[in-house]
């Protein structure tokens, strides 16, 4: 009888499965220091993902087997007012895909034999039979709307719960997601992880006055990569541009020499990038802002508009110094620049390994 241990007494290695959801691309880097650790524990991994995610992570392991899985594939509108009804719209696809999600982990369960799954924010990759562990910083969904929050509220906490853990990737003490990983109400079996990171800390010499990293859903993407494109004409500092599109091979033409367009790094590159920059502009999405209090790097943050947890992360870091922030409605290049340098930053220190204990101890455990 296989128990992820023995079977017939021969040891054998724990097959646990990891499936981070598909929006952005946020959920997927956050899951590679575990799957790190994981395999650090002589586990042996395998990847659900499709698309962006799945050309990332398999570029980061090679080695590994991926299985082909369909994401949410949610729409953002192009204004922000328009967004929560956009998202309304889009709930029965959503819920039609969850129990689609489960019917498939179910299937994939019984015939690869997995140990235990790992889901990144994928409400129906729970299991009854295996260990299931869901990833979140996101207990309270902010919606700006009292009953709203409390109804998503009741919703997540109904799928968390039916997992046997909750890993929260947070600190349990002065977090950095304010709220959203510390509301008043927790779920059932929360772990909190501590900060995860992919990058790690080095000496390296300056290279670039100034990194842009354009990520999130269509179509502001696009919009905000147009917007600061059409501001670098006129810059006169050394600029990396990171257009955050793996699957893209398109050469977007530049006419100023100084900008350096790339349509995406891998984790080694972006590492070096982002330590050779003075400043940094990019999103407020949360693995992001653990990837820079890793690396204790300046930046500017521009939140998503219209996704409200990013906007509560913009006041919320700003207000406790940690980052410069600003809409993307207001941000203006060199205002912006002469805002963030006189900005009093107070980066906190914090230790980045504490979730290698809570995956040790969960391997340990089956």
């Amino acid at each position: 009888m296989r128990n992820g241990k023995k079977i017939n007494n021969i040891p054998t290695r724990l097959r646990i499965l990891v499936a981070p959801l598909e929006w952005g691309l946020g959920h997927a880097t956050r899951c590679i220091p575990i799957i790190n650790q994981l395999l650090n524990q002589n586990c042996e991994v395998l990847i659900a993902a499709e698309g962006g995610t799945f050309y990332l992570l398999k570029h980061e392991f090679p080695g590994l087997t991926f299985l082909s899985l369909t994401g949410y594939r949610v729409k953002y509108s192009r204004k922000k007012y328009f967004l929560p009804w956009k998202i309304v719209t889009q709930l029965p696809k959503i819920i039609f895909a969850i129990y689609k999600e489960h019917q498939w982990l179910r299937k994939i369960v019984r015939e690869n034999k997995i140990d235990a799954v790992i889901s990144d924010n994928r409400f129906g990759m729970y299991h009854s039979k295996i260990a299931s562990v869901y990833i979140t910083h996101q207990l309270l969904i902010k919606t700006g709307n009292a009953l709203t929050e409390r109804i998503a509220r009741q919703i997540h906490y109904y799928f968390i719960n039916k997992y046997n853990e909750c890993w929260v990737p947070d600190f349990e003490i002065n977090g950095l997601a304010g709220k959203l990983s510390h509301p008043k109400k927790l779920p059932n079996r929360i772990k909190y992880l501590g900060a995860l990171s992919r990058f790690t800390l080095f000496d390296t010499v300056k290279k670039y006055d100034l990194l842009i990293i354009i990520s999130g859903p269509e179509p502001q993407r696009t919009i905000f990569e147009d917007q600061i494109l059409n501001e670098l004409a006129s810059y006169h500092g050394k600029v990396l541009f990171i257009r955050g599109l793996p699957e893209n091979n398109e050469v977007l033409k530049n006419e100023n020499p100084l900008v350096e367009i790339k349509n995406h790094l891998f984790a080694k590159q972006l590492n070096e990038a982002i330590l050779q920059s003075a400043i940094i502009i990019s999103r407020c999405g949360y693995t992001t802002v653990m990837d820079l209090i890793k690396l204790q790097k300046k930046a500017i943050l521009v939140p998503t508009p219209g996704q409200t947890e990013q906007e509560y992360l913009a006041t919320y870091l700003r207000e406790n110094k940690m980052f410069y922030t600003i809409s993307q409605n207001d941000f203006d290049l060199q205002n912006s620049l002469q805002q963030a340098y006189s900005f009093s930053y107070t980066i906190p220190e914090y230790n980045m390994e504490e979730y290698k204990n809570v995956i040790d101890q969960f391997v340990q455990s089956m």
